[in-house]
């Protein structure tokens, strides 16, 4: 028993809560570097290769290269004045992998209009080394009535 407890003693163990609060700063960053379009923060916040997939809305990227230049890239371009925040946080990690649900807010001016929306999301992502890095994120937006109400238009 003493000889047990001297070796483990020595031994670095992070504790699921540490996790967790990492997967939800690198979460938080990754909402952060979007406001201010830090293409270079989401490079080290995203997994770098063909197995990143995101489901916006009904839409989907397929692999970083993608999402980053037909998505990321010209919504940063257009958008200005971001304000992106998560909140209701829900992480949990099994090991190298962790998942996220989350609900979010966003608000920006695009050209002349000025935007804001929100939604609820989930987020998967893989321990590399010592860093969280997303690998899927899936956001989604209530839906919107229709123009008329609902109501069918009589001939």
């Amino acid at each position: 028993f003493c000889l047990g407890s001297a070796s483990q003693a020595h031994e670095t163990k992070v504790e699921p809560a540490s996790a967790e609060n990492r997967v939800i700063e690198t979460l938080n960053s990754n909402a952060t570097a979007f406001e201010r379009g830090d293409l270079d923060a989401l490079n080290r916040l995203w997994v770098n290769d063909e197995t990143v997939v995101v489901f916006e809305n009904g839409h989907a990227n397929h692999g970083w290269v993608d999402y980053r230049d037909h998505h990321l890239v010209p919504e940063m371009a257009e958008m200005k004045n971001v304000r992106y925040k998560l909140a209701d946080l829900h992480p949990h990690v099994e090991g190298e992998m962790a998942w996220a649900t989350f609900t979010y807010t966003i608000s920006a001016d695009v050209g002349e209009r000025h935007v804001e929306g929100g939604g609820v999301g989930t987020a998967v992502l893989e321990k590399i080394g010592t860093e969280w890095r997303i690998v899927h994120w899936h956001t989604s937006s209530p839906r919107r009535p229709p123009a008329n109400g609902g109501a069918e238009k009589k001939p």
